[in-house]
């Protein structure tokens, strides 16, 4: 279902959005991007740290990665400064990237042994799972980003898979 081709297509399509949707956020003003919008993480802003969140939270277990210092309901407020936010989502996705280039069948086949905070207990489930979830993540909330930007004004060009990788 998942093969390491698949992976390292959706970490550079991670990537490249994720490039495009900050491009964009960047013409607006901190205001505008902190701005309630009646989204589930608040804000543009909120949404993005909670995606940069939802990314390291899943890389610490997949890769080893520094676990964020924010539980998930403080997400939204992990990098006040936006200028901050971006480069840290941008190390991220060059990270991400390289760690998309080292998965192999394998791995991929192997459960992942995690224990979730959230759930309080141990969880157990199939990597290529855990991982088409993270992809699926990361799309679903920047869609929802996607959506305020477009209704502040900004636009982020093509988001189509098969236009952008």
């Amino acid at each position: 279902m998942i093969t390491p081709d698949y992976v390292r297509t959706m970490a550079a399509y991670n990537a490249e959005m994720n490039r495009r949707l900050y491009d964009a956020a960047a013409r607006l003003s901190d205001a505008e991007r902190k701005q309630e919008r009646g989204a589930f993480w608040s804000s543009i802003h909120g949404t993005l740290n909670h995606l940069l969140w939802g990314d390291l939270q899943w890389m610490v277990r997949f890769d080893g990665w520094q676990r964020p210092a924010q539980t998930m309901k403080e997400s939204p407020t992990m990098h006040d400064d936006f200028a901050v936010l971006a480069a840290e989502r941008q190390k991220a996705d060059e990270k991400l990237i390289g760690w998309a280039k080292r998965v192999d069948q394998g791995w991929l086949d192997q459960e992942q042994v995690w224990h979730s905070i959230s759930a309080n207990r141990e969880l157990r489930q199939p990597r290529a799972l855990l991982v088409m979830h993270l992809f699926n993540h990361q799309t679903h909330h920047r869609g929802q980003a996607h959506a305020m930007i477009t209704a502040a004004g900004q636009q982020t060009g093509d988001t189509d898979l098969t236009l952008v990788v």
